[in-house]
């Protein structure tokens, strides 16, 4: 059975590109456009990996791992930051929250395969 990631960012073109990224590697995709509607759509469906933008209107990404960590039905879900920042400091500050990786864009669809598959092992 296909495992699922959702990717949670508010540009299309980006979700876009990780899914047909992550598609072609034989997972199945949830995207959501924000925090809340990452939420929403966990309560909902079955997630094994979550994927989102530091960046984002209404709740960036260090608070969204925050959240799904406080949550005792998602906190275990292993979540990678994707995001064009690469200062030590955010970085630092998505450890603190719970983040279990980060990436920064724009990247090589083979190392977002790469890193997917390494945290769903």
């Amino acid at each position: 059975m296909a495992r699922t990631v959702m990717i949670v960012d508010d540009s299309a073109t980006m979700r876009m590109m990780v899914v047909f990224t992550l598609q072609e590697a034989g997972y199945t995709m949830i995207e959501a456009v924000s925090g809340t509607d990452a939420f929403e759509k966990l309560e909902k469906n079955d997630v094994d990996m979550i994927i989102a933008d530091l960046h984002m209107p209404q709740m960036d990404g260090i608070t969204l791992v925050k959240m799904i960590r406080s949550h005792k039905d998602y906190h275990l879900i292993p979540i990678v930051i994707l995001t064009t920042e690469d200062r030590e400091s955010i970085r630092e500050q998505g450890r603190e929250a719970g983040a279990t990786g980060w990436m920064v864009k724009p990247f090589k669809p083979e190392q977002l395969v790469a890193i997917t598959r390494k945290v769903l092992e």
